[in-house]
């Protein structure tokens, strides 16, 4: 092993010039040659900065557009060269191969390049690096001997670490910095098979191979319970304005539970097109509306149950206002987690007051589709296109004698899109565009039935109801009836279908067949 290593050639070939220049500049003070390509050499040559182009060091001219610079033994062989090996140094001086010491490089964006919208396949093949991915695993490999840089925020230290060591960098820098370059490759390759593999019309939208990449965002203090270790990981290839993207403005750390709710409650605001308030607990929606605005939302969300509502998590598809905020304080209402696209100024400092809620900003909203769900379980993981189908009321049938009026189809509507966010089995009971009564989980569908009735109370009385699947009995349809609701949402399909119609007409309750069933496990 080779403690101390000092730098006297770099080779530098970056696409992130932030910083390089001060960088380079201060490695030529330590009487280092820089040795660059294209437009990298270019900005140092016109920053003053001595450098030497790639080509005087090959005997070979860059070509085919770049694609052609740095593949050459003379730099492969500079890298890969094992210093304490005599029969390497001969062949290298044999050959006229110098030795490089450090190699600064970062990759062509081909992340952020396919992350645009419309961008074309010839494109992203362009942002496919082959140079740099080559020199960085040959200098990552030969870390005993090589200093590998990737990312900018390393300059300064290496530069404090080489004046503290008369221009040398230390065994243990260079292991870490060769390690992390074997982390950014492979995540590099990753990104550039999925994307290719989900272009062109055979592409499946399962291949063979699912690779999924993952960052740690942070570690939990513990998981769903205190004696289980956990940690928040999100995707690399993750999208703005998504969960795994938001900015925490405010608050403690969050819990893995109120991840876990964040995330049922921001997926079930997305729902909506109006503006809307979600109140989750346990994974469920304790109070979902819409309004005029998202402050006549909150207020209709948070009438809904404003037991479960307290110690819960909060979700709006608009910016959250000051009035939100009085209102919630009004309430004497205790939240977990608020998360939102944005925050007004004024709303963020009410809110702020408050030293145990956790302001998460996303800073737009994704549409429901588009995505995959995916969930662990022992030894594997299921994965899956998000529930997001285009349902056109205009192919509903409604089997009953009783047509529900134009009024009652607008709060199935939006009880349907409510009952697709609650746990299966589910109940859901609206009126006047929020939910009234909330039956989740339960084993027996007419079970949820009992529960979304009893939460409902009075608020049953002339409201609708909708059910996540289809009703196997006639059982469900009674309680619902019996306690007063006109109207009800499912996806038929049962054996018994005849039944339940049957039983509906009989109790003079308009029922409408979606074909589309939306359990949520």
């Amino acid at each position: 092993m080779i403690d101390q290593v000092k730098i006297r050639r770099a080779l530098v070939s970056v696409t992130d010039k932030t910083g390089i220049v001060d960088f380079c500049a201060a490695l030529v003070g330590f009487g280092v040659e820089i040795v660059s390509t294209g437009g990298t050499a270019k900005a140092l040559s016109d920053a003053g900065v001595p450098v030497r182009p790639i080509d005087d060091l090959t005997g070979f001219p860059e070509m085919m557009d770049g694609r052609v610079k740095t593949l050459h033994p003379r730099v492969h062989g500079g890298l890969l060269a094992r210093r304490d090996v005599p029969a390497h140094m001969a062949a290298a001086e044999e050959h006229g191969i110098g030795m490089i010491d450090m190699v600064v490089v970062n990759l062509y964006a081909f992340e952020s390049t396919v992350a645009k919208e419309g961008v074309t396949l010839e494109t992203a093949i362009e942002n496919i690096d082959i140079g740099g991915p080559s020199m960085l695993r040959s200098a990552a490999k030969n870390f005993e001997a090589v200093t590998v840089v990737t990312h900018p925020e390393c300059y300064y230290s290496i530069l404090e670490e080489m004046a503290a060591n008369d221009g040398a960098t230390l065994y243990q820098t260079r292991k870490a910095l060769g390690i992390d370059v074997f982390r950014k490759t492979s995540a590099y390759d990753n990104a550039i098979f999925s994307w290719l593999s989900r272009q062109g019309e055979d592409a499946s939208a399962f291949p063979h191979d699912a690779r999924f990449f993952l960052e740690k965002v942070q570690d939990l203090r513990y998981g769903e319970n205190p004696h289980q270790e956990a940690a928040f990981y999100r995707f690399a290839d993750s999208k703005p304005m998504t969960l795994a993207r938001s900015e925490q403005l405010h608050g403690k750390e969050l819990s893995y539970n109120n991840i876990l709710d964040t995330d049922a409650c921001w997926t079930a605001v997305r729902e909506f097109g109006e503006p809307a308030c979600v109140i989750v607990k346990h994974m469920n929606p304790c109070g979902t509306a819409i309004g005029a605005d998202v402050v006549e939302a909150y207020d209709k969300a948070h009438a809904s149950d404003p037991i479960s509502a307290y110690g819960g998590v909060m979700a709006f598809n608009r910016a959250v206002p000051l009035a939100v905020a009085e209102h919630i304080n009004a309430n004497a209402q205790f939240v977990e987690v608020m998360i939102a696209p944005e925050f007004d100024a004024d709303a963020l400092e009410l809110l702020s007051q408050k030293k145990n809620i956790r302001l998460l900003r996303t800073g737009g909203i994704r549409p429901v589709e588009g995505h995959y769900e995916s969930r662990a379980v022992e030894g594997g993981m299921l994965v899956q296109t998000s529930d997001a189908v285009t349902e056109d009321p205009s192919t509903f049938t409604v089997p009953t004698k009783r047509q529900p009026t134009p009024e009652e189809l607008e709060q199935l509507l939006f009880a349907w899109k409510v009952a697709k966010t609650v746990k299966s089995n589910a109940i859901l009971l609206a009126k006047d565009f929020a939910s009234v009564g909330v039956g989740a989980g339960q084993m027996s569908r007419v079970d949820s039935a009992k529960i979304a009735v009893e939460k409902a109370g009075e608020k049953a009385v002339g409201a609708v109801a909708a059910s996540d699947a289809f009703m196997p009995f006639p059982d469900s349809l009674e309680v619902c009836a019996a306690a007063g609701v006109t109207a009800v949402i499912q996806p038929g399909g049962s054996m018994r279908d005849a039944e339940c119609i049957a039983k509906a007409d009989e109790l003079g309750v308009a029922m409408v067949f979606t074909g589309h069933r939306h359990f949520r496990h």
